[in-house]
């Protein structure tokens, strides 16, 4: 990767993390998960409102790194109108290119420089966690911890 094109990345991540997208919940959430990073502390709820097989709206909440929040930001504006197995389909690019395979499509290939910090690869995956256990409709909160959540 080049010099300026991880510079970007790293700006993309910065403004995510002091400014994130979609924070709070939508008032019409019908979808929720709960998420919790016990290495980092990173604990993080994904709100939800899908109608139709679209994710019409999408937020969460909570605190952590600036790894796990910028993740959910941009997760959220990437996800929100997308129908379900859009989101699907991207959370796999997602947690595909943080094991080592080709980036995931557009703002999200910022995350592609967390490979080389292997104890952040969780707390960028959380909120993708999380969202696809709203989607599915789980009860039990994701942990990163878990070998069948990670």
């Amino acid at each position: 990767m080049t010099s300026d094109l991880r510079e970007l990345y790293q700006s993309v991540i910065l403004d995510h993390n002091k400014r994130p997208r979609n924070q709070g919940a939508p008032r019409d959430a019908n979808r929720h998960a709960e998420g919790h990073n016990p290495l980092c502390g990173d604990r993080l709820s994904v709100h939800v409102t899908l109608a139709d097989g679209l994710i019409k709206d999408v937020g969460f909440e909570g605190q952590g790194c600036a790894i796990s929040k910028a993740s959910a930001s941009l997760m959220t504006d990437a996800v929100k109108g997308k129908p379900v197995k859009d989101a699907e389909t991207m959370f796999e690019a997602f947690r595909d290119m943080l094991a080592g395979g080709a980036n995931a499509p557009g703002k999200l290939a910022a995350f592609s420089g967390v490979r080389a910090f292997p104890s952040r690869i969780k707390c960028a995956n959380l909120a993708w966690h999380a969202l696809h256990a709203a989607l599915q409709n789980r009860a039990e909160p994701v942990t990163t911890e878990s070998a069948k959540d990670f």
